[in-house]
């Protein structure tokens, strides 16, 4: 009896993770609205009413997943060290034409229209990119500049990977990394939190 306890937690957990593997692909294929319970359970191989067992509902799945796609560093790295310059490389390269799509955008993009998915995406944005941008800021308004920073990365990736304007989508990476540097150096940058006349 005891010896069977571990592989009924393995099987759990393998479960468990399969179907936030599947949702991650809906979500970010379809958007909250339109991604549907049993899609995602026939892509995870289990039943729809294992999605409640696990989740509780679609909606406590869908927090899961945007904690999926945020939590890791893509455009924010972790270093405070040349801060613009990493995340202005980083954004150059990670929306160049046959980059790996960004999850935690196109989630963003796909569910924005549904205002209870929105929320859930806020408070992923705020509680992974946003603080983790935030803390390596610091000082005056650390979060408001962070979320000024996300903000222009957001509008990068929309228009040069979704939209795809010309100048945009065709620019060079490292001329696209030195100007994104420049416009991030003023909110990321060691200065940033100084006012006009130069004081903190």
């Amino acid at each position: 009896m005891t010896g069977e306890q571990p592989a009924r937690r393995r099987d759990a957990a393998a479960t468990r993770e399969a179907i936030l593997a599947a949702a991650v692909v809906e979500f970010t294929a379809h958007g909250y609205d339109r991604a549907g319970v049993r899609q995602i359970a026939e892509r995870a191989g289990v039943t729809a009413m294992m999605i409640n067992r696990y989740f509780g509902s679609k909606q406590g799945l869908f927090a899961e997943a945007v904690d999926r796609c945020f939590a890791p560093p893509t455009v924010v790295g972790t270093s405070r060290q040349g801060l613009p310059g990493e995340m202005a490389r980083s954004l150059a390269g990670r929306t160049a034409p046959g980059a790996e799509p960004l999850d935690p955008f196109l989630l963003m993009l796909r569910s924005a229209a549904d205002p209870e998915a929105a929320g859930i995406v806020r408070q992923g944005i705020e509680r992974h990119a946003g603080a983790r941008l935030a803390g390596l800021i610091g000082g005056p308004e650390a979060e408001l500049r962070a979320q000024l920073g996300l903000a222009l990365a957001a509008g990068t990736w929309l228009l040069r990977t979704v939209v795809g304007v010309g100048a945009l989508a065709a620019a060079d990476e490292e001329r696209l990394a030195r100007l994104l540097a420049s416009m991030l150096e003023p909110v990321t940058g060691p200065a940033a939190g100084a006012d006009p006349d130069g004081r903190a």
